[in-house]
């Protein structure tokens, strides 16, 4: 894999062999399954804000206000993103990917299971709400390190012309992960009536976290460590600062690669957080049904992704991440067109259209933002990235969203803002090299 951009340098480490083909598939399968497992936290998080948070921890507030105020904790998750890509980022460079990814697995379940014991505002007053944003700080925490280091060790140990295809299975954790969710949330909703719902029934799928994350960790500790990695720690080659570095050297990449990432994570959690809020409130469409409409899209959201990341060992990274930005240029309006006919087969073709251009501007961005960091800085240059543009174009999005249509009263509104952060995303695109060229000999340093 020959990298135009900047792939070289002081400590730089090439791997041109990957591992061999068991073990990286099971570093494939490992990365798909705890990412799975870390975004299902996350999105049953998501859900609950959509659907509950506002009666239970907001009740003193109009439903309006409550689901706004819902919403800004979903986004304070995303504020802690930038400090846990830092911290993670370190330790990953210096001490290795696996032993944070098993670090960070730990803290998402611990802060999701905490969720689900919390008593509500009724039960303890205004302990409940700062309870809950410290909560989320945590899972916030945990998943400013995750994406980078499951990123890194399904590229790292991936063969030569394929890192597109299996860096694609961390992507694959978000669809996966909110599939999960809402599967679950959609079984505990038809097997409680409403008010057992509202007193306990939210809560299992919280609860349910610990025996995944048992699962996760005992898979995750049966991988082996990053090759690149590896190559790294007995050459002497790891770098002391690796965020300082990465800054003093890629400023211009930290810049664009934080940028691309403003408008897939933005959509992303219009789609997963304020779809299924606007779809119920709304448009007064029953609850499994936008829960349905949701499970389909993230179905085919998984799919754009691994079909994205094959493409891209194929076309390119920058190609394919054009194509897919383009759609959410110009989607947004025709998809809230057919989501007020309040038409079933109308909404299903719009989330899916609209997941195409979320799954192609996502699959290959694990090759992508790996390729663009030398090996010493890789893991703190990639989080830090995926980090900040997260908070600048997801978490605040579903509150963004809902503040938007209740000012204007119309859906146009809320397609208009993401017109706008696909536009600042298709801009930085085309402002990064491309990574992958291949025709050319691979090289991953």
């Amino acid at each position: 894999m020959t990298s135009t951009g900047p792939t070289t340098g002081s400590g730089s480490v090439a791997d041109t062999t990957g591992s061999a083909p068991r073990q990286v598939r099971r570093v494939a399968i490992t990365s798909a399954i705890g990412t799975t497992i870390e975004w299902y936290d996350f999105f049953i998080y998501a859900t609950a804000a959509a659907l509950v948070f506002n009666s239970q921890f907001f009740s003193t507030m109009s439903a309006a206000s409550g689901t706004l105020a819902a919403f800004a904790t979903l986004g304070v998750g995303l504020v802690a993103r930038p400090l846990g890509g830092i911290v993670w980022g370190h330790f990953g460079d210096r001490i290795g990917r696996k032993k944070m990814l098993v670090a960070s697995l730990l803290l998402m379940g611990i802060a999701t299971v905490g969720v689900g014991l919390l008593p509500t505002y009724a039960q303890i007053g205004m302990a409940a709400p700062v309870l809950l944003v410290v909560l989320r700080l945590l899972q916030g925490l945990s998943a400013g390190g995750e994406w980078g280091g499951a990123a890194l060790m399904s590229v790292e140990h991936a063969p030569p012309g394929r890192r597109g295809r299996y860096g694609s299975f961390p992507q694959i954790g978000v669809p996966a992960g909110l599939i999960l969710a809402q599967l679950v949330f959609l079984v505990v909703s038809n097997t409680t009536s409403p008010e057992q719902f509202a007193a306990w029934g939210w809560r299992i799928p919280f609860l349910l976290s610990i025996v995944l994350v048992v699962v996760g960790l005992v898979i995750r500790l049966r991988v082996e460590e990053s090759p690149v990695f590896a190559m790294l720690r007995e050459s002497r080659s790891r770098s002391r600062a690796p965020i300082v570095e990465v800054f003093r050297n890629r400023p211009r990449e930290l810049v664009l690669a934080s940028l691309s990432f403003i408008a897939n994570n933005a959509i992303g959690y219009v789609f997963l957080a304020y779809l299924l809020s606007y779809g119920t409130q709304v448009l007064e469409v029953p609850r499994n049904t936008m829960i349905i409409v949701v499970i389909i899209g993230s179905l085919s959201w998984l799919a754009s992704i691994v079909g994205g990341a094959i493409w891209s060992d194929r076309a390119g990274r920058k190609a394919v991440y054009l194509v897919g930005s383009v759609l959410l240029v110009v989607w947004p309006f025709p998809f809230f067109l057919l989501l007020n006919t309040t038409s079933f087969v109308a909404m299903v073709g719009a989330v899916i259209v609209l997941t195409i251009g979320l799954g192609l501007s996502y699959g290959p961005q694990s090759a992508l933002f790996a390729e663009m960091f030398e090996a010493r800085y890789r893991y703190s240059g990639a989080s830090f990235s995926y980090a900040v543009g997260a908070v600048l174009g997801g978490g605040f999005a579903p509150l963004i969203a809902t503040a938007l249509q209740q000012a204007y009263r119309t859906s146009s509104a809320v397609a208009a803002y993401m017109v706008a952060v696909a536009v600042i995303s298709l801009v930085a695109i085309l402002f990064i090299r491309e990574t992958h060229r291949p025709e050319a000999p691979a090289r991953l340093s």
